[in-house]
């Protein structure tokens, strides 16, 4: 009886044990099959990323060149008396206007550029924005006179606007929001590669001073805006429009019907899989006034403005004044020297996109710890830069150094976390609307560094031991400003929420929020952390 009941004992709990081995093995079936679907997604999106991301990096590389040019116009064959001030008799107030003027028509017209753009083909709208840069830019050569600069500089602010929150929209009809981080990043660098490669081409500029009754900065403004006339009408036919449902065709109706057609991105069964992972960007919901309003009182835009604000006005005065305030630790460095050492400072930005990008990607949950820890690395730099003693100006060259290596990460992250916030709050005008008003509004920045602080500002400016001093200080509150916006972003998402709008709901009915659960959306849910890296395959 003993050896009875114990192989009944042993009976009854191998039971249990079998079921749970069936459970076991259908789970790691279905974890299986989960993994080979994310593995075709991957793929799906890679073969997006060669369709895009190059286009945009190139678009950006060249727009990003041509609206930085002037700051480097200002010391470029300074001693022949052929700079930008020496040439159009400028005084700092004038030239501190002129840079100015460019980002008061950037904040007016970004957010009516990008609204047009959810109205029309994006693609045919980027080129056109491409176009308009390269023509404006190369007008650029022509200018005789305080008032041609500011005017240009005004019709350049025009013509760019909606351009970086139009690529960040642009991104959302093929991605999910979690994932743009990282591609933001990717043609983001090309405003770094652009930066320090202007920096060291303007010395093969400057060599060609006086060829051709062009100096060297007139002539660096004309060969780029050609090049941008050009890559205006390659991206018209390279870059794919909006994704369509599998088997519908494109109606080609006024304009469209002359313009040349885009092949698709995707066909096949990469089409259906990209249709089952992104379905929400396929059904796109009509928006009207009524729904723009709504994003513009939602409390949520304004932590974001404000990040964007402290981080922007940085990042410009960096770029436009960098070689002004180098010029600043050692008078005795010429033009090319100048121009050299400009350029590590964007190398180190690169680098920090590449690194921690797609990091915070994998960890998306927590944004603002990436943007806060990059901001405190610029606040550590400002303050080494301007506190450093004089006697060791390359303690101050390090300094911004590490201004550089901070900047990098914050823009694309603030872009990125606008996506996510607010594509699932208001759809696809949430994204539209508010990437191009926490550009716009964010761009305020670049307008008190350039018209207020540096060189518009005479008495910091003045040489001596502590110029740029109170420019650096105030630059420092402001991004202490926008870490306190981050913080109190990530407090109110916890307490509050974000849930998509009641207006979008009432719309379209009860099961109107499964319309906005899709593949994607519900891998979103759970952050991807370290998972499929390659060291873990």
């Amino acid at each position: 009886m003993a050896d009875v009941g114990d192989h009944k004992v042993v009976g009854v709990h191998e039971l249990p044990e079998a079921s749970d081995n069936r459970g076991n093995t259908l789970n790691s079936l279905e974890a299986g099959q989960d993994e080979i679907e994310i593995a075709r997604i991957e793929r799906v999106y890679k073969k997006i990323d060669r369709r895009i991301i190059p286009a945009f990096w190139i678009l950006y590389f060249l727009c990003s060149a041509i609206r930085s040019n002037v700051g480097l116009a200002q010391t470029m064959n300074k001693a022949a008396g052929h700079n930008l001030e020496a040439v159009l008799h400028l005084n700092a107030k004038q030239t501190s206007t002129a840079l100015a003027l460019f980002y008061v028509a950037y904040v007016l017209f970004d957010l009516p550029s990008n609204l047009v753009m959810t109205r029309l083909s994006p693609r045919v709208w980027m080129s056109r924005i491409v176009l308009a840069v390269g023509i404006i830019g190369a007008c650029f050569a022509a200018v005789k006179a305080a008032w041609s600069i500011m005017l240009l500089r005004f019709l350049l602010g025009v013509v760019i606007a909606g351009m970086w929150p139009g690529m960040a929209y642009y991104l959302t009809l093929f991605y999910p929001p979690s994932r743009t981080g990282k591609r933001i990043g990717q043609y983001f660098t090309a405003a770094q590669v652009s930066a320090a490669v202007v920096g060291l081409v303007s010395a093969g500029f400057q060599k060609m001073d006086g060829l051709g009754g062009l100096v060297g900065f007139q002539w660096m403004f004309l060969l780029y805006g050609l090049c941008a006339i050009v890559l205006g009408f390659v991206l018209l036919w390279w870059l794919p429009d909006r994704p369509l449902p599998p088997g519908e065709g494109r109606t080609r109706t006024g304009l469209m019907k002359w313009l040349p057609a885009t092949p698709p991105v995707l066909t096949g069964e990469d089409a259906e899989i990209h249709y089952r992972d992104l379905t929400r960007v396929y059904h796109p919901r009509p928006w009207s006034m009524k729904d723009l309003g709504m994003v513009l009182i939602d409390w949520r835009l304004w932590p974001l403005v404000l990040m964007y604000f402290g981080v922007v006005g940085v990042g410009i005065g960096t770029q436009l004044y960098g070689t002004v305030i180098i010029s600043g630790i050692n008078s005795s460095f010429s033009g090319i020297t100048l121009s050299l050492l400009f350029a590590p400072i964007w190398v180190m930005d690169l680098i920090a996109i590449l690194l921690v990008t797609p990091i915070s990607d994998r960890f998306h949950h927590h944004r603002a710890v990436f943007f806060s820890a990059a901001v405190c690395i610029q606040i550590a730099g400002l303050l080494t830069t301007t506190f450093a003693p004089r006697t060791q100006p390359w303690a101050r060259y390090g300094g911004l150094l590490m201004v550089g290596f901070g900047l990098g990460p914050t823009v694309p992250i603030c872009m990125t976390w606008t996506n996510e916030i607010f594509q699932r709050r208001h759809g696809e005008v949430g994204v539209a609307a508010a990437s191009a008003l926490v550009s716009g509004l964010g761009n305020l920045g670049s307008i008190m560094t350039t018209y207020a602080l540096y060189t518009g500002w005479p008495e910091d400016a003045k040489r001596g031991p502590h110029q740029y001093r109170k420019s650096n200080l105030t630059m420092i509150g402001i991004l202490c400003l926008s870490i306190l916006a981050s913080i109190l972003m990530t407090v109110l998402l916890k307490v509050v929420g974000n849930k998509p709008s009641k207006n979008i709901v009432s719309d379209e009915g009860s099961d109107s929020a499964s319309d906005y659960q899709d593949g994607a959306a519900r891998r979103e849910v759970q952050q991807r952390g370290f998972g499929r890296m390659w060291w873990s395959k």
